[in-house]
């Protein structure tokens, strides 16, 4: 095996983050389907358990002897960043690198986890729609959180002029809040248009969801 390996999820943020970041660095890899469900996704597998305990994606497998398998975006990323410095995705200075993981840190802590199908299910078990209610209320807290935090750095993207790592975490999110509901381009419009400059990078188009090869079809979606 020569060739990276990320297992992954059409419309997973986590995974599409990976993507994004693959296609910056100009790193081949092979793109393992993991259909996620509640009760019978992939991830519950024991195939899939063996290479994430945690029964989630994405899970990057790292060619060479031994094998490695790295799981959880951040660490992957942060990995990728260390091995495949050409295309930087932290900036140089100290005080900026700490912004772009503190607004990193505003999704994969602060909102991510409260949208999962994993959350989402069990609450609306107890309380039908709650999850969806729940789901929706974490992604205005956050993103308001996180375009305040923009607002003292933003150029072209989050962090000046150039990608980051918190671009990255911002596009996902932000095809998140939209199906559940919310309308971003009116609450954020400085968000909107960060997304808009990364969508016109190919990286990110060749990342996004519906383009995938385990993406359904648009009526299925």
């Amino acid at each position: 095996m020569n060739r990276l390996i990320l297992y992954g999820y059409w419309r997973s943020s986590a995974t599409w983050r990976v993507r994004i970041a693959l296609n910056l660095k100009g790193l081949d890899a092979e793109h393992v389907a993991v259909h996620l469900s509640a009760t019978d996704g992939d991830q519950l597998r024991p195939e899939h358990a063996a290479l994430n305990p945690m029964r989630q994606v994405p899970a990057l497998v790292i060619p060479g002897e031994p094998r490695r398998v790295v799981t959880q975006s951040v660490a992957i990323l942060e990995l990728l960043e260390e091995l495949h410095p050409e295309t930087p995705l932290l900036p140089k200075d100290p005080f900026l690198r700490a912004r772009v993981r503190e607004l990193v840190e505003i999704v994969n802590s602060g909102i991510q986890p409260h949208q999962n199908i994993t959350p989402t299910s069990r609450i609306d078990a107890l309380s039908p729609g709650a999850g969806r209610a729940s789901a929706r209320h974490f992604n205005q807290v956050g993103l308001a959180a996180f375009d305040a935090l923009v607002a003292e750095t933003a150029g072209r993207f989050c962090v000046g002029d150039a990608v980051t790592l918190a671009d990255l975490f911002l596009v996902p999110q932000l095809y998140g809040a939209r199906r559940w509901g919310i309308n971003v381009a009116a609450e954020w419009p400085r968000l909107q248009a960060i997304d808009d400059a990364c969508g016109a990078l190919d990286a990110f188009a060749r990342a996004r969801p519906e383009v995938q090869a385990d993406a359904p079809p648009p009526e299925q979606a």
